[in-house]
């Protein structure tokens, strides 16, 4: 643990301080904030002027443990506290960390808080859009108060999360973030990436798609999400002791759209999607992992959630919040297809991907 000098800024505790959005986080509200990093291990590249603290959420003597150190550092005292910790992998299948860290770690960092008697302003929690039913097409756009629906594990285990804040935050404000797929000018999304790979590669799976081609999910700038988060922080003492946000950019995509312009960016022409049935889709799937000793990115759920559509009002964010997100994935193609053609071996290696002459 490195130890700060001792400042007058409000103390903010993030979970999870190692990942994209923890990384960003820091760097956005470390002149506004005394910063304390909470994660399994210590980042690579320390962030100046930042605390870390090593805490494992799936562990209860870890979390004691750690929360004893913030309580030391804090003097008991957390202006916030942004939660990003949580369990995610596109495989889609049941994993028991989902429960032990995104339900149960959940539920450990509050009992703890309580256990310690700190004093918490505020708990941010980051869920997904996903966990938000899909809009039928007779539907206005999705808002706070529409539906929920969690069709695969992470989503599920969102929504359960959000259960334990509810019920056990114990007076603890609580503001739940409903945060959509998450970009930024190196792409860092994992279902765009295999989008742009697929067409940069010219592969036949990049002209097929087993769904609503006019349908689309929207996404948020990294940087306008860090933005969200400093003004939740900020807004802390004006807002209701339990608050749900929808942290989208209101323009939205659909997968033809995306996908004819990828073509043109890279290639220089329009690259077009061929809807097929979800039946051709996964037997192709299924041939391809049986033939190909890469992992597989598409899976059968995927398939099966290819025609989910999730236009998103984002006007409660606005009034509440004052927050406008100022980028746009339709004008940010062109800075990560520019990266990718500039330096393709980083750019693959950035998005975590195979580059194609290495398979």
């Amino acid at each position: 643990m490195t130890v700060t000098s001792p400042t007058q800024k409000p103390n903010v505790l993030i979970t999870g301080s190692t990942g994209l959005i923890g990384k960003r986080l820091q760097q956005g509200l470390k002149d506004y904030y005394r910063l304390i990093g909470l994660d399994v291990k210590p980042p690579k590249k320390p962030v100046p002027d930042v605390d870390f603290i090593s805490c494992d959420l799936t562990d209860d003597a870890s979390v004691k443990h750690a929360l004893r150190e913030v309580k030391t550092l804090t003097e008991g005292r957390l202006a916030s506290v942004a939660h990003l910790a949580a369990f995610y992998d596109f495989a889609g299948d049941p994993s028991p960390l989902y429960e032990q860290l995104t339900v149960q770690g959940t539920r450990r960092l509050v009992r703890g808080f309580q256990d310690i008697e700190m004093e918490v302003g505020q708990l941010i929690f980051s869920s997904s859009l996903l966990v938000m039913q899909p809009a039928e097409e007779e539907q206005g756009p999705i808002t706070e108060v529409s539906p929920t629906s969690a069709a695969w594990a992470y989503p599920e285990s969102k929504l359960r999360a959000e259960e334990v804040l509810r019920d056990e935050r114990d007076g603890v404000p609580v503001v739940i973030l409903r945060i959509a797929g998450v970009y930024d000018e190196e792409g860092h999304s994992l279902p765009l990436g295999q989008q742009i790979k697929r067409i940069h590669e010219k592969s036949i799976e990049s002209f097929l798609f087993p769904g609503d081609k006019s349908h689309g999910q929207p996404f948020v700038h990294l940087d306008d999400l860090v933005d969200c988060f400093h003004k939740v922080i900020t807004r802390r003492q004006a807002l209701q002791p339990f608050e749900l946000f929808l942290v989208a950019e209101p323009d939205i995509m659909s997968y033809e759209e995306l996908q004819e312009e990828l073509g043109r960016l890279i290639h220089g022409h329009e690259w077009p999607a061929i809807r097929i049935p979800k039946s051709v889709a996964k037997a192709g799937a299924a041939a391809r992992k049986k033939l190909s000793k890469e992992e597989q990115f598409i899976k059968p759920w995927m398939i099966d959630l290819a025609d989910a559509h999730y236009p998103v009002d984002i006007q409660r964010a606005h009034e509440r919040l004052g927050w406008n997100p100022r980028h746009r994935l339709r004008g940010t193609l062109g800075a990560i297809v520019e990266n990718l053609t500039r330096d393709p071996e980083r750019w693959y290696k950035q998005n975590g991907l195979t580059p194609p002459d290495t398979r």
